[in-house]
């Protein structure tokens, strides 16, 4: 009878306290771990500037090349193709050339 008195409180306070306070908890840690943070955003930001300046040097690059030789795409581009494409049948050729 005694045991029984201390178990019933025990098993209650699991169930209507314990078990939503762990739900929630967990429902909490993992609607704040899915949101950006400002750290997030701040890097993004950084990563945003970097690539710009990268296109830009690029863009410049592209300007220079062709300032010094106007054709300088087309044998780029002719250098490339030399190379098989890719297709299911040569896969495994492609493979053992390659190691």
């Amino acid at each position: 009878m005694q045991e029984e008195l201390i178990i019933i409180p025990i098993v209650m306070g699991t169930l209507f306290i314990g078990l939503p306070w762990l739900i929630f908890h967990y429902v909490t840690k993992w609607k704040t771990a899915a949101t950006i943070t400002n750290e997030d955003e701040s890097l993004l930001d950084e990563l945003r500037i970097m690539a710009r300046k990268l296109d830009d040097r690029m863009e410049t690059i592209e300007r220079i090349m062709a300032a010094d030789n106007p054709n300088w795409r087309q044998s780029a581009l002719s250098d490339a193709t030399t190379e098989p494409k890719p297709t299911l049948e040569n896969f495994d050729n492609l493979l053992k050339e390659r190691r």
